[in-house]
């Protein structure tokens, strides 16, 4: 009871100058850093000496020295002023310092956006914030990523949609133009006069599993809104293998132009024109209000942003390129910008 006595004289005020004045090692200056004056800091000293029952400061010729105990005192008192700054002092004192954090994230991603997505984001991630972990987790029919993100099991969701969840925080990332990757021998490819919406349809195609058991994934649903359906002769979980499915075989994979360009570069592949007019693939990044004021989740959220920034710069022709994978519809990072949904 004794101890809790004391405790109740203490405030955080007095702490702030138990600190200030061991530091300064005399009371006026402490006065001036404390934007005080120095009978007032004097009265505080006054208290703190019966507080502690120790003098503190004491006379050593011209000068005010530390006793041992106020020494020993000085650390003590700066990491409470340290918590007291992180609790009350607004996401200012909160800040995140990634080169000296040591913390885990853990985001949820297709890899329909960009196979070098992922990579390029782990290491800027390790270049930026060493001492940070990252957490993958695919998106799949099985992963319900709005609980994930409800629960705090992710900070992050990386996809694309037709329509995002209206309760998620949203950022648009990019927009990229809806192409076809065939088999470098494909009709589409050696016929590109007979390569309409009719033959497009009756073709066989290779689709991804949707994100959420009934879902129909952004192609399908599309379709299903003209009164359109496709003959979907493969569906798999593994999107990134999906090319080298097309080049053995007549499937054909409908996504943005941005992931086919990867694979055009180093496949027996081809990109070519959707005959049915899509409207462009969104991606975006989406997380739930628990993390939104977090300035570790929006550190995240700009790394991310930035990386894919990069990825679509990279992609854009070059001015008089001619390229098979022309990435010029890309539409980079118009509606980035941090939305409330």
């Amino acid at each position: 009871m004794a101890q809790a006595s004391a405790l109740d004289k203490i405030e955080l005020q007095l702490v702030k100058v138990l600190h200030t004045v061991i530091t300064e090692r005399s009371v006026s200056r402490a006065a001036l850093k404390l934007g005080s004056t120095q009978p007032a800091v004097s009265a505080q000293l006054r208290r703190l000496r019966h507080l502690v029952g120790d003098p503190l400061l004491v006379r050593a010729g011209s000068g005010m020295v530390a006793t041992p105990l106020a020494q020993e005192l000085l650390e003590p008192a700066g990491e409470l002023l340290r918590h007291a700054a992180t609790l009350f002092g607004g996401a200012g004192a909160r800040a995140f310092e990634p080169a000296t954090a040591r913390q885990s994230f853990r985001i949820a991603a297709s890899d329909y956006l960009d196979p070098l997505f992922l990579p390029a984001l782990v290491a800027r991630l390790k270049e930026t914030a060493p001492n940070v972990d990252l957490e993958i987790h695919a998106l799949s029919g099985a992963y319900d990523y709005r609980r994930a993100l409800a629960r705090g099991e992710v900070e992050l969701v990386i996809g694309n949609w037709l329509q995002p969840p209206g309760e998620l925080h949203l950022a648009r990332l990019f927009a990229d133009e809806v192409v076809c990757l065939v088999a470098a021998d494909h009709p589409a490819v050696r016929y590109p006069g007979a390569w309409d919406a009719e033959r497009y349809l009756a073709a066989e195609h290779v689709a991804p599993t949707p994100l959420h058991p009934g879902a129909r994934g952004v192609i399908d649903e599309f379709l299903d809104a003209q009164g359109l359906s496709r003959r979907i002769a493969v569906r798999s979980p593994y999107f990134g293998l999906a090319p080298l499915m097309v080049a053995r075989s007549r499937l054909v994979l409908t996504t943005g132009r941005l992931f086919c360009a990867r694979y055009a570069e180093r496949l027996a592949v081809r990109v070519v024109a959707c005959p049915v007019a899509f409207p462009p693939l969104s991606y975006y990044q989406l997380w739930h209000d628990r993390t939104h004021a977090s300035p570790a989740a929006r550190w995240l959220r700009e790394l991310v942003r930035d990386v894919v920034r990069g990825l679509v710069a990279q992609a854009q022709p070059k001015p008089g390129a001619a390229s098979a994978a022309d990435a010029s519809s890309l539409q980079p990072l118009q509606d980035s910008q941090e939305d409330s949904a």
